[in-house]
């Protein structure tokens, strides 16, 4: 499944010329962007051959629609497609992590113009803002579907609860949802230290009518949930069907899941980088490896295998933009 390219896996190509002349180190660039774009086509193509309806969205990482990542160049078809829809944070509200602080209309029309490349190609557009007062909430709200984007409004950057306002979901409804085009609301919610127990969780969830529910793959500590709690959680509460989807982050490896191993951190795989800097648990990596991409698709133990073979409805991929720290390491020297 991966693109064996030897050429842009290795950092220097060694080129023996003869006896009589030393070896030429010849550096070999690497397009992270496109690197990028090819990891989540292979993950899509990956999750797809396994469940044809399977959904794929990234988040966060917009510029990689168009092939140059900037919003006058032309989209990038073949990224675009292999997606069901694109989300992204803070579009009218959040940017840089401020809750309830309106995004400067600079950013936020930047972040706009790049999704709308997107949406004029049939995809669906998922916005998490980050609001807590009511005035803003439903300034989200609308603005997000006065742009024909769909969205959820959260009052924490932690994503660890069922927010209280409003007390229905934005355009509740009580229509199946069975793909993504037919969503009109969602939750993402894919912090559980909230709750105590999976079953608690799965619960609480029931009890709301939104049509998409975005959760972690995992309860605490790598708990997964049984098929009981899996088929609870894909029904509303007035009874109808709804979607739902699993976070996954395909960009940084990070200390508590189940693939972490405690060797690690003093005797790292080749793909394993630095950690984040205040972001405790969550290293670089580098995506365009084979040895971390079998961990996120590919084989039975991977973690997109995973996500379908628990009858999860989608992927919800964030990590994305990690592309943006390699080319800034290059910028940089």
């Amino acid at each position: 499944m991966h693109r064996k390219l030897a050429l842009f896996f290795s950092p220097l190509l060694f080129l023996g010329c003869s006896d009589d002349l030393p070896d030429i180190i010849i550096p070999v660039n690497i397009d992270y962007d496109q690197e990028m774009r090819l990891f989540v086509e292979d993950i899509s193509k990956y999750a797809k051959d396994l469940e044809r309806d399977f959904i794929i969205v990234p988040q966060n990482g917009i510029e990689l629609i168009t092939t140059n990542t900037r919003t006058n160049g032309p989209v990038d078809d073949a990224y675009v497609n292999s997606t069901d829809g694109i989300a992204q944070e803070a579009v009218f509200f959040g940017q840089n992590g401020n809750v309830d602080q309106p995004t400067s209309e600079t950013e936020s029309k930047r972040l706009q113009d790049y999704l709308n490349l997107a949406k004029e190609k049939g995809r669906e557009i998922l916005v998490t803002d980050f609001a807590n007062s009511e005035r803003n909430i439903d300034e989200s709200y609308e603005k997000n579907e006065n742009a024909g984007y769909v969205s959820f409004a959260a009052d924490d950057t932690l994503l660890d609860n069922i927010p209280s306002y409003p007390e229905k979901p934005f355009n509740v409804n009580n229509d199946d949802i069975d793909k993504l085009e037919d969503v009109k609301n969602f939750l993402n919610i894919t912090n559980t230290t909230s709750f105590s127990t999976p079953q608690e969780f799965v619960d609480k969830l029931s009890e709301t009518d939104y049509d998409l529910l975005i959760i972690d793959l995992f309860f605490r500590d790598n708990q997964t949930y049984t098929e009981e709690q899996i088929k609870q959680l894909k029904k509303k509460n007035n009874g109808r069907n709804r979607l739902l989807m699993a976070y996954v982050n395909i960009g940084m490896a990070q200390s508590n899941r189940y693939y972490w191993q405690s060797s690690w951190p003093a005797d790292p795989p080749a793909w394993l980088l630095d950690e984040v800097p205040n972001e405790s648990g969550n290293y670089y990596v580098e995506y365009w490896k084979a040895g971390w991409q079998d961990i996120i698709y590919g084989n039975n133990s991977s973690y997109i295998f995973r996500i379908v073979d628990a009858g999860f409805d989608g992927a919800y991929m964030d990590g994305i933009d990690v592309f943006e720290y390699f080319d800034s390491l290059e910028t940089e020297e």
